[in-house]
């Protein structure tokens, strides 16, 4: 049996592989429980500074492995869909609210949940190959993973509902042009490395800063301009008392180039 999630440290970038290339990185259950807790364990591993996302194989991929899933209605559950309360929305809050960035690398096909996880990074690079596919409703379902947060914020309300009521596939030149993606690479072999590249430089930047970032912008997306100024209060407040604030305001007045420790 091999891993169907696998995770690589090199040095404070950790990558997460979504392992099943033989079903283009379906989501099955194993794989959604592996990557629920470890993303959970990564929240709080001071040795992780960036998160990188992908999948193995031709896809990063394709949702809900929808074999089981059959087995699942088959089975005369009372609640078929329950994989979304004890999977999917955990992993989508783990994800959107880490507390360091998250690049995902888009090599090929994302549908359904796997777009979904692909937009809940911070940043996302595709290549040629890449492609977005709200595949919900081609099986008759609404959205899930978090993708009716994550997709009007990245394209706009009109758009949203165009892709998730036509659910038709997205080609990478179109989602680098409407915001899917955040880069676009010549060659699908440069998408992990391009993403692993941003991830490094971000593992080196002050990595409490960059959580608060996310946190008031999610905050200031959705709430009161007064949400967003006790939001942006608190951020600086906390930020204020770190040996990063410290050590970089040092440097900027002495015109030497910032270390941070991500503390």
């Amino acid at each position: 049996m091999t891993d169907p999630l696998l995770v690589d440290r090199t040095d404070a970038v950790v990558t997460l592989t979504l392992h099943r290339p033989e079903s283009l990185n379906s989501l099955d259950v194993a794989l959604k429980e592996a990557l629920r807790d470890v993303l959970a364990e990564l929240d709080t591993d001071p040795g992780c500074r960036a998160v990188v996302l992908t999948g193995a194989g031709r896809a990063f991929c394709v949702g809900q492995d929808l074999r089981e899933h059959v087995a699942t209605l088959e089975s005369g559950s009372r609640d078929p869909l329950d994989t979304v309360r004890e999977h999917y929305n955990p992993i989508a809050a783990r994800l959107a609210g880490l507390s360091k960035p998250v690049v995902a690398a888009v090599r090929g096909a994302a549908a359904g949940a796997g777009a979904s996880l692909a937009m809940l990074a911070d940043l996302r690079i595709g290549g040629p190959g890449t492609s977005f596919l709200m595949a919900f409703a081609n099986v008759g379902l609404a959205g899930d993973t978090g993708v009716s947060w994550a997709l009007p914020r990245l394209v706009g309300f009109p758009k949203a509902v165009e892709l998730m009521l036509l659910a038709q596939p997205v080609p990478a030149a179109e989602a680098h042009r409407i915001g899917l993606l955040h880069r676009l690479v010549d060659d699908d072999e440069q998408v992990l490395p391009a993403a692993q590249e941003l991830a490094a430089r971000l593992a080196a930047g002050p990595t409490v800063a960059y959580g608060a970032i996310k946190r008031q912008l999610s905050v200031g997306a959705s709430g009161t301009l007064a949400d967003a100024l006790a939001a942006e209060e608190h951020a600086q407040s906390l930020c204020g008392g770190t040996a990063d604030h410290r050590h970089a305001t040092a440097a900027f007045v002495a015109k030497q180039r910032p270390v941070f420790d991500g503390r």
